[in-house]
């Protein structure tokens, strides 16, 4: 028996028809694996759902979908579910286009969820800095870094280990000597109290080639 074509009207339907959380995120893989914009409004709808399945599944096609996506992403944006915004940032995120930064920037500093702080944080490493100006990219890398290197005092520990992540891969790309943020690794190294982010310290240092 030859399976049922899926088309976009049909994945449509079978997120808006579903009826259990299994069928849910069955229903927003299926639509997510189209990769079609039209889709865009539905996953991101799917970001407030009580399903963090179906959420994945919609933040996984909201960047594969990419920049078509950020207007609506940034328009729509929930500032009253957490979960959803966090889901957003991810998004955003993954995504890495540089309109989100702003965003990324206020959520990773004061957000009240650590989720969210931590999406943010992971994210302002992963921006697209060629799609910036060349002559705003040093100032907006620089942005970056100053609320990264800030975000390494949260008081939350996944928050700081998102926020060494984040500094690693900004280093990475950096064209200017990344000693500020070396120095802050080195002292997460030994001084943090959460093994966990000792250790992604010691880990970004190799990789940079500063230990």
């Amino acid at each position: 028996m030859v399976a049922p074509l899926k088309t976009f009207e049909t994945c449509l339907q079978a997120v808006n028809e579903a009826d259990s959380a299994q069928g849910l995120l069955d229903a927003v893989e299926a639509l997510a694996d189209l990769t079609d914009e039209r889709s865009i409004p539905t996953l991101i709808q799917v970001l407030g759902f009580n399903n963090p399945g179906a959420a994945v599944a919609a933040v996984d096609g909201l960047i594969q979908i990419g920049i078509p996506a950020v207007s609506t992403l940034l328009d729509k944006l929930d500032g009253y579910n957490y979960g959803a915004r966090a889901w957003a940032i991810r998004a955003l995120a993954g995504i890495g286009d540089p309109r989100g930064q702003d965003l990324l920037l206020d959520a990773a500093a004061n957000d009240f969820s650590l989720s969210v702080r931590r999406a943010a944080a992971r994210g302002l490493g992963t921006i697209r800095w060629a799609d910036v100006p060349e002559s705003e990219r040093a100032a907006a890398m620089m942005r970056s870094q100053t609320i990264l290197l800030q975000v390494t005092g949260d008081d939350e520990w996944v928050v700081r280990y998102a926020a060494v992540v984040g500094l690693e891969t900004l280093a990475l790309q950096l064209t200017a000597t990344a000693d500020v943020i070396i120095q802050c690794l080195q002292r997460l190294s030994t001084d943090d109290d959460t093994i966990a982010v000792q250790t992604r310290a010691q880990w970004a240092l190799e990789k940079m080639g500063a230990s």
